[in-house]
């Protein structure tokens, strides 16, 4: 199995001899599209109180909207990372735009539940599905040295999309009603989504260069071409101890996106303060790709996952004793900037681990135990709201998770491209 050994930062890594490297209008894709795909799919947390009064559900029902969606565009990725190897990444974020936009509006037409259910959980999540893990994959091939800052750049659009969408969403609830806003969110995805996706390029070495603009036949150019294959991976102890541990953390992850709005409400919130905590959360996370991608580098990713293990059980703790407004605020900073760091760094691990060849395709494998995960925790969350009138079982339990996922990587040995 082929490893990543990274050479040392450029001065300027912005910069090639010819000007402005072309991997960073690949990152300002990726960061578009992650932005729109993910933006539009936190607003969600809006929506919980308005879709349970429409159609009298109950909040694990509700909640199972949500999860629907994340199920798919994690899970989608063992498909869709395969697939950008072969077809490009480009087609695939485009399609996957196209369906987020079309989703978003179907959903503001349903008349039943269910029908929510297809449109904002097959059209979001197929959506975000096709795109997500193509987008991150294309990044990486254009990186070695800055691998780490480049992924913390491009996923940094999830923080801002946090930060910007679900106050314009709850603004449109307000003003046109829940199926004004999903129409409005829907036409916005469209025109900001396909603009970002064409922007997404697969390989360096079709425009001559190799990774970070070096020449193309430099020897980080033909590692990065190598590697393991999807089935290398998937037989190596390494990958499955990676795998079991964002299976663990990945019950809880998603938890704050759909029930801290409910949760802050259900604590005297009013429900402006309690939609900026989701604000927070993107400020946050874009701080921890911002500011922690170049860190990671540094003092090496394999470690870095470790501790972010660890930070997310912390955060999760904090949650699970707050209750005012400033209290659960500074949750949402420090959670926010955990969760943020997690998201950059795993698809940069992953690189390091099993090289370039099928690094998409590998991200989408990974990216399974997250889709489970996914299903499973904000829906029980919902459901267990439902039993006890309270958040506290599952918060707890997310931090017992994320504490096993910290004893699940403890074992875990670091590849010789671990550090940038």
């Amino acid at each position: 199995m082929t490893r990543i050994q990274c050479s040392s930062t450029d001065a300027n890594p912005l910069a090639t001899q010819a000007g402005m490297f072309r991997g960073w209008r690949v990152v300002a894709g990726a960061f578009g599209v992650t932005l729109v795909g993910f933006g539009s799919a936190y607003t969600f947390s809006v929506f919980v109180a308005p879709l349970q009064q429409a159609f009298g559900a109950s909040r694990g029902a509700a909640s199972l909207v949500f999860s629907l969606a994340g199920f798919l565009y994690f899970g989608l990725g063992v498909l869709s990372g395969p697939l950008a190897d072969r077809f490009g990444a480009r087609r695939l974020a485009l399609a996957g735009m196209l369906l987020v936009g079309l989703g978003l509006a179907l959903a503001g037409l349903a008349q039943r539940l269910e029908q929510v259910y297809l449109a904002y959980g097959l059209g979001v999540g197929l959506g975000v599905g096709l795109a997500y893990v193509p987008v991150l994959g294309a990044v990486q091939r254009w990186f070695t040295r800055r691998r780490g800052l480049a992924s913390g750049l491009a996923v940094s659009g999830i923080g801002v999309g946090t930060l910007l969408l679900p106050p314009l969403a709850a603004l449109l609830v307000e003003r046109l009603g829940w199926r004004g806003a999903y129409l409005s969110l829907g036409v916005l995805a469209l025109v900001l989504g396909l603009a970002a996706a064409w922007l997404v390029e697969d390989d360096p070495r079709r425009h001559g260069l190799g990774p970070d603009g070096d020449p193309p036949n430099a020897g980080a150019a033909a590692r990065a071409a190598q590697g393991a294959t999807v089935c290398e991976a998937l037989r190596a102890p390494a990958f499955w101890r990676l795998y079991a541990a964002c299976l663990l953390c990945s019950f809880s992850v998603f938890l704050p996106f759909v029930h801290l709005v409910p949760y802050a409400e259900a604590h005297g919130v009013p429900l402006a303060s309690a939609v900026l905590l989701l604000g927070l959360i993107g400020i946050g996370s874009t701080a921890g790709r911002f500011l922690l991608g170049g860190l990671l580098d540094r003092i090496g990713r394999g470690r870095a996952l470790l501790a972010l293990f660890a930070g997310m059980a912390l955060a999760l703790a904090g949650w699970a004793l707050a209750s005012g407004f400033w209290a659960l605020a500074a949750f949402a900073l420090v959670y926010g900037t955990v969760y943020g760091a997690w998201v950059a760094v795993l698809p940069a691990v992953v690189m390091d681990h099993f090289g370039g060849r099928s690094v998409s395709g590998i991200i989408g494998a990974l990216y399974t135990s997250v889709a489970v995960g996914t299903l499973a925790g904000p829906t029980a969350a919902g459901f267990a709201f439902d039993l006890r009138h309270s958040y506290q079982w599952p918060i707890w339990l997310g931090v017992a998770l994320n504490v096993l996922a910290v004893g699940v990587m403890l074992r875990q040995s670091s590849p010789a491209g671990a550090r940038a």
